[in-house]
């Protein structure tokens, strides 16, 4: 019963990060005088100041507490789950257009879960195949919408959503990996590290884009962009990605790959408040299709009951 409520609860965290992330979608349409880039490099920038005040009080014993092995770890998820997947998937939409790179980028929780199921004591692939199969479906759905009106995609801007799908994966796994082996850590004093090392990482990166693109906005264009960039780092890096990390460190990794698809449900729902409109017969059927695969994911690492438990002795 222990391990049942620390799964909902888990469960809950997980669809919390992904309403949060949700809201990453609407920057763009708040701020459309930015580029995604600048919008990236501003929301990590103020991600790692406010994780570094939030991290200060505990910085001493974290330093003794990890090894350089640790940190190179945060290195790695910095930059394959921050910064190399934003400036990627920025890059795909560029060159390829929207419609490609959602199909392409749609396929995390996908990936996530097949490659979770190769994990040690992991729910059989067969066991998730209804999920995985509901899944593809709701996938094809909200595709099918896109396609009816092609913009032909460059090699360049497939290859670049590719590539952020293989980022934000190796993310993914990586991080659930690490937060399974930590003890001295908590998953949000992990979420204020990761911050702080991405934040570096955006400094470095910034420089570039001034020297590139020293766009002429004015004074409130810029106290726009600072107020939403900031919102953003705080509502959907740090409160957002704590959740993501206390729901990594108590469900299994092919759950978790299906807890991703609540960020694109809420990217949608948030899209139709922001154009003031209802969903399309093929996003409704979409929406449906990814939730029941949700649930059949979940139900099938529910654990068996008691009465299912003495049958199966008998």
């Amino acid at each position: 019963m222990h391990q049942e409520n620390k799964s909902r609860l888990g469960m809950l965290a997980g669809i919390g990060a992904g309403a949060l992330w949700g809201l990453v979608f609407l920057a763009p349409a708040l701020l459309p005088a930015f580029q995604p880039l600048e919008l990236s490099v501003g929301r990590y920038l103020a991600y790692g100041l406010i994780a570094a005040m939030l991290v200060a009080p505990s910085w001493r014993r974290l330093l003794r507490t990890l090894s350089w092995r640790e940190w190179r770890g945060l290195i790695w998820l910095s930059l394959t789950g921050n910064i190399a997947y934003y400036v990627l998937l920025a890059s795909a939409v560029q060159m390829g257009g929207v419609a490609m790179t959602s199909m392409v980028i749609g396929m995390l929780p996908l990936v996530v879960t097949l490659v979770g199921s190769r994990d040690r004591h992991a729910v059989p692939l067969r066991r998730l195949l209804p999920s995985l199969l509901l899944s593809i479906a709701g996938l094809l759905c909200i595709s099918w919408q896109s396609l009816a009106s092609p913009r032909h995609a460059s090699l360049p801007g497939l290859l670049c959503a590719l590539a952020a799908l293989l980022s934000w994966t190796v993310y993914a796994v990586g991080n659930s990996r690490w937060l399974g082996q930590l003890r001295s850590v908590s998953a949000h004093e992990w979420n204020l590290l990761t911050g702080v090392v991405t934040g570096g990482a955006a400094v470095l990166l910034a420089i570039p884009v001034a020297l590139a693109a020293p766009a002429a906005h004015g004074a409130t264009a810029w106290l726009q962009f600072a107020a939403v960039v900031t919102g953003v780092a705080l509502l959907c890096s740090v409160v957002g990605n704590g959740l993501w990390n206390h729901a990594s460190r108590v469900l299994p990794l092919t759950l978790m790959g299906q807890m991703i698809v609540f960020e694109f449900l809420f990217a949608l729902l948030y899209g139709y408040l922001w154009e003031q409109r209802w969903p399309t017969l093929a996003e409704a059927a979409a929406t449906m299709l990814l939730l029941a695969g949700v649930l059949a994911c979940a139900a099938a690492h529910r654990p068996p009951t008691c009465a299912a438990r003495v049958s199966g002795i008998s």
